[in-house]
């Protein structure tokens, strides 16, 4: 390459408005050669802002500069690790992967990816949280079908062309001492939906049409029982159907080993399609995947089965569950704890917890740490797996006190993360540790005394 092309540059410096969101919808083609990353740039998404199409012209390849001349470090990890240190900063071993702390970024939805593709943004995101001490970086849930997306804008794993926008990610978190993992998902009933970016409270909330990439003639469930209101109906999965998407996720599995991802997180949660075939509300069926408590897990079951076959032997593998509906007649905190049980012997090595998602009738009780009875009712059936927890965990002693309790293995930190992106460097210092920094933010290191 003859130089960089400061294309990006003049792009966002002639911009008027949208100024935190230009590369959601320029640059999409991320690689990674050697140690160099690759921008290669596209034609505005259809996502883009009508006010922004104008101002885009074709953009050129962009060629980032090398790896930094600056060591990097084990960023997050204790800088002496003995009998004082707090749990949340003592190592956590899951197979081949070892964690060196135990604050973990949840996957979260960022509907930004055009034609499910990772881009700068997804980039710029993810690699951020490892820059600050976080140990574990999920990428968000990722389809294993077009039409296993939640939105047109969401991300994809169902083709061999979204494994290498992933890599430079991945090589990056690495970089810092944090590993990388990705959720595979297929949405179910809530998909074809609307992006909360384009005015929207939630991504279920609105059905999207074909003009704006939808498929709502297209959207498979369990059961023909529609969700929100607003929702797609779905059609009910055939036997082929419920094949299909089996196979798609050993696809997407053996995608994600090729890209380098250290754990893959199977979304069984916040009903999306598994999560449907879990609970009586969603499912409806006669046959060998409906009606009783072994039926209804089924699907579960034999999926994670294929995964962990098709996955490294040596890689962890991660299900994420929702430890109840919160509605009347739903999915129960103690049918959670027996699939929990029946998943770990068939190799999962963590069970990811947060409730909720599938009804528009559910009642979340919203405090902190509010999923907690599922995970001592997974403790308690299973006393030996290893659980992670999410919702409203916001404080590093609240945090500490969960795993000296014994009621939790690791955090899985959501929203906190987005509110406080140092959340790991704050809770050190919170708790007394001192943990290694990136060389290039030492200075802003609060020295103990």
């Amino acid at each position: 390459m003859d130089g960089p092309a400061p294309v990006a540059h003049e792009v966002y410096h002639n911009r008027k408005n949208h100024e935190d969101d230009i590369f959601l919808y320029f640059a999409s083609g991320v690689t990674a050669i050697d140690d160099r990353v690759v921008l290669t740039g596209s034609e505005p998404s259809s996502a883009a802002p009508s006010d922004l199409v104008p101002q885009m012209a074709t953009v050129q390849t962009y060629e980032l500069p090398g790896p930094s001349s600056v060591p990097l470090l084990n960023v997050g990890a204790p800088v002496k690790l003995d009998e004082k240190t707090p749990l949340l900063f003592k190592p956590i071993t899951f197979k081949n992967m070892t964690l060196k702390n135990r604050a973990i970024v949840s996957p979260m939805c960022m509907y930004s990816a055009q034609d499910g593709l990772m881009n700068i943004f997804s980039l710029a995101h993810q690699v951020s949280f490892a820059i600050r001490g976080a140990a574990l970086v999920i990428f968000e849930a990722s389809g294993v079908t077009p039409h296993g997306r939640i939105t047109p804008q969401c991300a994809g794993i169902w083709s061999d062309a979204h494994v290498q926008p992933m890599v430079p990610s991945i090589h990056l978190i690495h970089q810092y001492g944090a590993k990388a993992g990705i959720q595979l998902a297929h949405a179910g009933r809530k998909g074809s939906a609307f992006s909360p970016h384009f005015g929207k409270a939630a991504a279920h909330d609105t059905l999207i049409g074909p003009d704006k990439g939808g498929w709502p003639d297209d959207v498979i469930a369990p059961s023909a029982v529609q969700g929100w209101p607003t929702a797609a109906v779905p059609r009910e999965m055939s036997r082929k159907e419920i094949e299909d998407v089996k196979h798609a996720f050993v696809d997407a599995a053996v995608r994600a080993d090729k890209a380098g991802f250290d754990v893959i997180e199977i979304h069984g949660a916040h009903g999306y399609l598994i999560h449907q075939f879990l609970s009586p509300l969603s499912n409806r069926r006669t046959d060998e995947y409906g009606g009783s408590f072994e039926n209804r897990i089924r699907f579960a079951v034999e999926i994670v089965t294929d995964v962990r076959k098709a996955w490294s032997a040596e890689k962890p593998l991660f299900v994420r569950l929702s430890v109840s509906d919160y509605a009347d007649g739903g999915w129960e905190v103690h049918e959670n704890a027996q699939l929990a049980a029946r998943l770990y012997g068939l190799g999962v090595d963590l069970v990811d917890l947060t409730g909720g998602g599938l009804h528009p009738s559910q009642k979340l009780p919203y405090g902190p740490a509010f999923n907690l009875p599922g995970a001592r009712e997974i403790r308690r059936v299973a006393p030996h797996g290893k659980i992670g927890l999410t919702g409203q965990l916001t404080g590093a002693r609240q945090i500490e006190t969960l795993l000296e309790d014994g009621d939790i293995d690791v955090a899985i930190i959501g929203r906190e993360f987005l509110r406080n992106p140092n959340f790991v460097l704050n809770a050190a210092s919170e708790l007394g540790v001192d943990v290694l920094w990136t060389t290039q933010y030492g200075r802003a290191k609060k020295h103990r005394s």
